[in-house]
């Protein structure tokens, strides 16, 4: 994992704004020493969940999208680690551990790739590096039985973060195969076609090379399924999903009972818990929509796939606080950081 950034306890206390008769985050979240010594640390922390960052848009302009995803991750880790300490979340139960830096892959690409489609093809080919380092990292984590929490990033992160949760529960003897199922919340399937990596086809990747069980979409948008994806879809009894326009224009179910037929789906093995940033209504994303869900939908989703279903790994993506565009919103962090609370402290009541 050469492109790793391993965090000190310094680099913490930096974003920390510190206040007396106060604790925020930042003072009580776990740091494992430096790289040579990370992983036994980590065996032996008593934390469950490991919060680390994948700061790219490689995937997403590999995938014709406006870049900007790499900028999501130090406004969460600011607006993050400033929560206060308190009954409803320390921080005991958390290690903050770094985050990639992939920017020398695409300034390479930048510099040297000629005409667009060089350039598209170029991406892909770097996306390919960016699975192996995350895969490799969220393999060593669940082995240790600890929660990936990964704060992306482009949707091509599901990959790696599918293939390396089914190694490593596998690993540790908790899982027969490697395998696991997913539950997203997106506007998106990005089931696209096999065409080279990029932030539309990661669960398509995951499902075809056998470690991805179970998929189900839930607030997928009609207008933005393809025709041959929803063909897959429906012909295929280990993929399901549930469109925006049934829960909240033609309001066949509610969307509590769209979460609960999602975990209920996928019940019966490991589940990572994916969430894409472009369903929530004007959050700024590479595909930022006029019509989506509230952060308070995204917040319930948080707590009721946290409460019922065995996680695997949580992964939020696609957010952005500056687009390559020059779209601005600084409070993207301050949403995910939200959503990670959330689901940390709902996991931690289920006492799993």
């Amino acid at each position: 994992m050469k492109h790793f950034k391993f965090y000190h306890k310094h680099d913490v206390l930096n974003l920390t704004r510190i206040r007396r008769f106060e604790t925020k985050l930042g003072e009580s979240v776990h740091i494992l020493p430096d790289k040579n010594a990370w992983e036994t640390a980590l065996q032996q922390s008593p934390a469950r969940y490991v919060v680390f960052g994948i700061p790219e848009d490689i995937g997403i302009r590999a995938n014709h999208g406006t870049g900007g995803a790499d900028s999501a991750w130090s406004s969460f880790l600011s607006a993050f680690l400033n929560l206060q300490s308190n009954d409803f979340l320390n921080g005991e139960e958390l290690i903050v551990l770094g985050h990639f830096n992939f920017s020398d892959a695409s300034e390479l690409i930048e510099q040297n790739a000629y005409g667009y489609e060089e350039k598209i093809d170029a991406y892909r080919h770097a996306v390919m590096t960016i699975d192996e380092e995350v895969e490799e990292l969220t393999k060593i984590i669940t082995s240790y039985n600890k929660i990936p929490i990964a704060i992306g990033g482009g949707h091509n992160n599901a990959y790696p973060l599918i293939k390396g949760a089914a190694k490593g529960l596998h690993k540790a003897g908790i899982l027969p195969l490697a395998q696991i199922n997913c539950i997203n919340l997106d506007a998106h399937a990005d089931f696209r076609p096999s065409e080279g990596r990029h932030s539309g086809n990661g669960f398509r990747y995951a499902e075809e090379d056998g470690y991805l069980q179970k998929y189900c979409v839930v607030g997928l948008h009609e207008n933005y399924l393809p025709q041959n994806v929803w063909l897959d879809i429906v012909n295929n009894p280990f993929l399901d999903f549930i469109t925006y326009e049934d829960i909240f224009i033609l309001e066949k179910r509610n969307f509590i009972q769209a979460i609960a037929h999602a975990t209920s789906f996928t019940e019966e093995n490991y589940t990572g818990i994916e969430l894409d940033l472009d369903c929530i209504e004007n959050t700024l994303s590479s595909a930022m929509t006029p019509s989506g869900i509230s952060p308070l939908h995204a917040r319930q989703y948080m707590v009721l796939t946290a409460r019922e279903s065995q996680v695997a790994y949580l992964h939020i993506c696609e957010g952005a606080t500056r687009l390559s565009d020059g779209r601005t919103n600084e409070t993207t962090g301050k949403l995910i950081s939200y959503l990670v609370s959330d689901f940390v402290k709902a996991h931690e009541d289920t006492g799993e």
